[in-house]
């Protein structure tokens, strides 16, 4: 087993988690602990921003047309939130962990302004980065994370040292071969910035009639900046983003909340339930109604 599926696995332990199936909050703020039981076969799912690392089984997510795979010894990040499709493998019957951290603005402002000092200015390239990475970790990244999950263990010391210890995993994804995502995001004028700052209204007022009129003026852009640059963050198109957002929402409320379906569709912003019903399958591979079993 790797160090840190060990260490997750007496977290889990120690929380009396071993039954289950889902994400609960740590003792460090902004870190959540998952656990999964079972394999689960490829489903849409919107991943908020942040750092995900894995102990234990492995997962494939995809991004429009790409692919990207990470287990232990693997970090993902999400410099911006993103409607993937997920598969999630167990191993041995063994369950599946795994970590997810909060990508903190002013954790990332603070850093990304002290490396300012030390080190040559980053220049940003001519083209946003896809808001998803995956990268191997190295030695320090991998102490960095055991520590984390050995503080994690201890009240005491996740108290005292958790903020510290995520400040140096952001740190060190930073300072890795693709740190420039975070340091793009860091900076108010960059396109990525500006995305992300669209991106937030998405996921803020999803269920009102957004237009790309509205989000480009939210990201100071004009229109055809604005899609080429949400194009190559997202790999979606604006509309095709925000259809996705309001569809797994609506599912949500459906499947987790009892919502009723044409309650449901109206919550996010569907004027058609007609429409809402046959985007919802196709994008789900299911009707609404039987999203509710």
């Amino acid at each position: 087993m790797h160090t840190l599926g060990k260490l997750m696995h007496c977290y889990a332990k120690q929380k009396e988690l071993d039954q289950l199936d889902g994400v609960v909050e740590t003792a460090i703020d902004g870190v959540k602990f998952y656990r999964a039981s079972h394999s689960s076969p490829r489903q849409p799912l919107v991943y908020q921003s942040g750092i995900i690392i894995m102990g234990q089984g492995d997962k494939k997510v995809y991004l429009n047309t790409r692919e990207f795979s990470y287990g232990p010894g693997d970090y993902l990040v999400l410099g911006v939130p993103l409607p993937l499709e997920c598969e999630a493998f167990s191993h041995n019957d063994l369950p599946i962990y795994g970590i997810a951290i909060d990508i903190d603005q002013q954790l990332l402002l603070q850093l990304t302004n002290k490396l300012h000092n030390h080190l040559p200015q980053p220049t940003s390239s001519a083209h946003s980065e896809c808001g998803l990475i995956s990268e191997r970790m190295d030695h320090g990244f991998q102490n960095t994370c055991e520590r984390l999950l050995q503080a994690l263990l201890k009240d005491t010391e996740a108290e005292i040292l958790g903020r510290s210890i995520v400040m140096e995993l952001i740190y060190r994804i930073l300072m890795g071969p693709k740190g420039q995502v975070l340091f793009d995001l860091a900076k108010y004028d960059s396109h990525y910035a500006r995305i992300a700052k669209a991106l937030s209204l998405v996921h803020q007022d999803y269920a009102k009639p957004l237009t790309i009129d509205n989000l480009a003026a939210s990201a100071s852009m004009s229109v055809s900046a604005f899609h080429r640059a949400f194009r190559q963050v997202t790999l979606e198109s604006p509309l095709q983003y925000l259809k996705k957002v309001r569809l797994n929402k609506a599912k949500d409320l459906i499947a987790v909340e009892g919502r009723r379906v044409n309650d449901a569709a109206h919550q996010v912003g569907y004027t058609s339930l007609s429409q809402f019903s046959r985007e919802f399958k196709r994008h789900f591979n299911t009707t609404p109604k039987r999203a509710t079993n």
